[in-house]
């Protein structure tokens, strides 16, 4: 919610934004401003939780939340978008989006190409399917287990997505995605809704998942949102979450990097950072958290290259956090067990100790508490004195550590996962400083637009100061700045008609030359036509037709009257091509004088042109009328003094 005092808060900068037109101010600017009010009066402030596979993103959620929602698990196990949003306790529910078909065989087709495995479009028949799990069985045990190796967590990941593909069919379109409420699965709690999303083979063939769960975290219209791997083997997932670091709608990022566990950041986590540049929704409301940081606490090259790596890339960055998700979530999780439950191998691990043939196996958190007590060297310099026996088997260590030690040491081990001091950053920001930083970023990015509306309207102002006051000289004044502009427009108005005139007296108007010399290809034309089509006969008609006295007519008067006759043709061909002509230009020079800026002035000054165009109409109407004076006497000469056509045509009388 928008605190009441800035209701107004859009309203107000619009207004101011809506003066901008009226100076030369940066459009760029507006653009930001536009961006941050957007971002300071919007409903949902969205934070987008980005990395890698395997870099803990769905962990570290779960620890915020102290509350086990998203599916988590080492390797490219689900590409699934999910946004946990605010809710009353009573109101708690969940949302699920599930793939299409088309989208679980492209994934499938995806994960058999990077395995070697040919399964093609086969997955809906089940023959193929068992053949697809028994390879992926084979290959997770070549490597050594589920999380050993790359290929084979893309094995596990495509094996769950096999089984969530038979589990779910009956739920699942086959090219548009289906969305369900956790009512329609007969689920009363979010807590048995998030289990389901939360099981692999589920998660793995549902897109998106929405959570509406109570917690002070997500108050104040804050949206969680965890997404897919930027490094996915299916190539659309890792461009769906580079499109959502680059959406408006994200306000905030916390980049989860591998670098603890790795050594060094991934070529797609560096391109991650500078996707987050591009987007001015973002800014600088970036959280880095190195997650796993309890790789480092065994391994002094790995701490010594995480150390470099942030003196040198992140010094001048105060949002930096070093944190262990798995430890800090469970930590919090096991505080409320007890022996009884074996502090939680009988409950929150009751999946994970199930083993064949009897044994126990023993889950991912319990290894890594035994590795804390015994090897982190975090509890050198405190008091408790924790034995890891060899003899007994690692739920047992686990078991008897936490009977003998119980909730200090679970404390403690909160406290050495960084969880805490990150939870309270991050609620420290939402809580107390995020509203504050929106309105002072929106202040900051008004200031040189407001800077620029001050200059503006001061010289404007300082202009208006410079004007008399009296009504009769203010008009004197302005009869006299018209004048000088109408003396300017009319100097600018002359020097363009002369050049427009010399351009066509000097042969440098290519289009009144090219209009130019289609009129002589007509006359030629038209002349060459009647000469092919010349009749001796209908020439000494028309001669005897002129004289009815006489029986006979003259040679002479045959040719006379031929060229009479030519005169008259070629002089309705002249004619007509010159009025083209005419009006060819005189529209060009329309055309030209609109496009000039004295024109344009002129017109606001007065409201018209004062009739520039009326008198080019004038002036194509007396030209027209000219040319067509001077089109008889024009084919006259032109016919007398072409003899090279009046010798073919006395040859053409004589041999007739």
């Amino acid at each position: 919610m928008i605190p009441a005092q800035c209701s107004e808060l859009s309203n107000n900068v619009n207004a101011i934004l809506d003066l901008v037109p009226e100076s030369n101010i940066d459009r760029q600017n507006v653009r930001v401003v536009e961006a941050s009010l957007a971002k300071a009066i919007a409903p949902k402030f969205e934070i987008v939780f980005a990395g890698a596979f395997s870099a803990g993103k769905s962990m570290l959620i779960n620890a915020l939340l102290e509350r086990e929602l998203l599916y988590s698990a080492e390797g490219h196990a689900t590409g699934t978008e999910c946004y946990i949003e605010y809710a009353e306790p009573e109101a708690e529910r969940v949302v699920l989006t599930f793939l299409s078909e088309a989208e679980i065989k492209q994934q499938a087709a995806s994960l058999c190409k990077h395995l070697g495995l040919s399964a093609k479009d086969y997955i809906s028949q089940a023959e193929i399917i068992d053949l697809l799990h028994q390879a992926c069985a084979a290959i997770i045990e070549q490597e050594g287990g589920a999380s050993k190796s790359d290929r084979a967590k893309k094995a596990n990941a495509l094996a769950l997505l096999l089984q969530g593909y038979q589990e779910n069919r009956d739920r699942l379109d086959a090219n548009k995605n289906n969305t369900y409420s956790m009512e329609e699965f007969n689920f009363s709690n979010l807590s048995q809704a998030a289990t389901y999303a939360r099981r692999g083979s589920n998660s793995a063939v549902l897109t998106k998942v929405e959570y509406y769960c109570h917690h002070p975290l997500l108050q104040d219209g804050n949206v969680l949102v965890d997404m897919p791997g930027i490094d996915a083997p299916v190539k659309k997932d890792a461009e769906l979450t580079y499109s959502k670091i680059e959406h408006p709608d994200t306000s905030a990022v916390i980049c989860v990097l591998k670098a603890a566990s790795a050594g060094e950041m991934t070529s797609e986590e560096t391109e991650l950072l500078e996707k987050m540049k591009s987007n001015m929704g973002i800014r600088d409301r970036v959280f880095y958290v190195f997650n796993r940081i309890d790789q480092t606490w065994y391994n002094v090259q790995l701490r010594q290259r995480l150390d470099d790596l942030i003196t040198t890339q992140f010094k001048d960055n105060q949002r930096v956090y070093k944190t262990s998700g798995l430890l800090g979530f469970y930590g919090s999780q096991i505080k409320s067990t007890n022996i009884s439950d074996r502090f939680g191998l009988n409950s929150i691990f009751a999946e994970s100790v199930k083993g064949l043939g009897g044994e126990e196996e023993t889950p991912q958190f319990v290894s890594e508490f035994n590795n804390y007590c015994a090897n982190a060297g975090k509890l050198t310099r405190t008091n408790f004195k924790v034995s890891v026996n060899s003899y007994e088997t690692p739920n047992e260590n686990y078991t008897r550590i936490l009977s003998e030690f119980g909730t200090p040491l679970i404390q403690q081990l909160i406290a050495d996962s960084g969880i805490e001091e990150f939870r309270s950053a991050i609620t420290r920001y939402l809580t107390e400083e995020k509203r504050p930083q929106l309105f002072a970023n929106l202040a900051e990015d008004l200031k040189p637009i407001c800077s620029d509306l001050k200059q503006h309207y001061l010289k404007q102002l300082q202009e208006l100061d410079n004007q008399p006051l009296e009504i009769e000289a203010m008009k004197t004044q302005e009869l006299t700045l018209l004048n000088q502009k109408l003396q300017t427009i009319g100097k600018e108005f002359s020097q363009h008609l002369e050049q427009e005139i010399n351009s066509v007296v000097t042969n440098q108007d290519s289009e009144f030359e090219s209009d130019f010399q289609k009129l002589k290809a007509q006359m030629v034309s038209h002349l060459d036509e009647l000469l092919q089509t010349f009749s001796v006969q209908d020439a000494y008609s028309r001669a005897t037709l002129s004289h009815p006295r006489n029986v006979t007519a003259p040679l002479i008067a045959v040719l006379v009257e031929a060229l009479y006759h030519l005169a008259n043709e070629l002089e309705v061909t002249l004619v007509a091509a010159s009025e083209v002509l005419v009006k060819n230009f005189c529209q060009r020079l329309r055309d030209r004088f609109k496009q000039q800026e004295y024109y344009r002035t002129l017109d606001r000054l007065l409201g018209e042109d004062t009739g520039i165009l009326n008198q080019i109409d004038e002036l194509e109407a007396r030209l027209i009328h000219a040319l067509i004076s001077e089109a008889k006497t024009e084919c006259d000469r032109y016919v007398r003094d072409c003899n090279i056509y009046i010798y073919p045509l006395n040859n053409k009388v004589f041999s007739d």
